[in-house]
């Protein structure tokens, strides 16, 4: 492959979360995943709940996402995401511990229970610690 990289910017209503130029980026979309390589056709999709990998020098780094929009254009890709955490930055114990929630919600299945907003919470949970490295 050739020496040109891609840029990735992903942004949040917070703040900027990542901004690189990398090798390869992967971005969950509502039908699979992504993979982005340098000279991409122009392109602009939903990002669902799941997790980033960007590929730079061989070395992986992961960001959590709960999804949002993303557009590819002129070796650029720009994420603007709901919500994105890098992996290293994830509180695993409280990622665990939303999971665990999520988990109760989902298996006493009483009426007062949303099961949709539970199952996001679920996917979210595990999106989080995966990008954290915890199984």
């Amino acid at each position: 492959m050739a020496d040109k990289n891609i840029a990735v910017e992903i942004i949040t209503p917070e703040r900027v979360v990542f901004s690189e130029m990398v090798d390869f980026v992967v971005i969950p979309g509502f039908e699979g995943y992504l993979g982005v390589l340098p000279m991409h056709a122009p392109l602009v999709g939903a990002v669902t709940i799941g997790v980033i990998k960007t590929i730079k020098d061989g070395k992986e780094t992961k960001l959590a996402t709960s999804g949002g929009f993303l557009e590819v254009n002129n070796d650029k890709v720009v994420i603007l995401a709901e919500t994105a955490e890098r992996g290293d930055e994830i509180d695993v114990l409280r990622a665990k511990a939303a999971r665990e929630r999520a988990q109760q919600r989902l298996s006493s299945r009483t009426h007062d229970i949303d099961i949709a907003r539970a199952e996001l919470a679920l996917r979210r949970a595990m999106a989080r610690l995966k990008a954290a490295g915890d199984p």
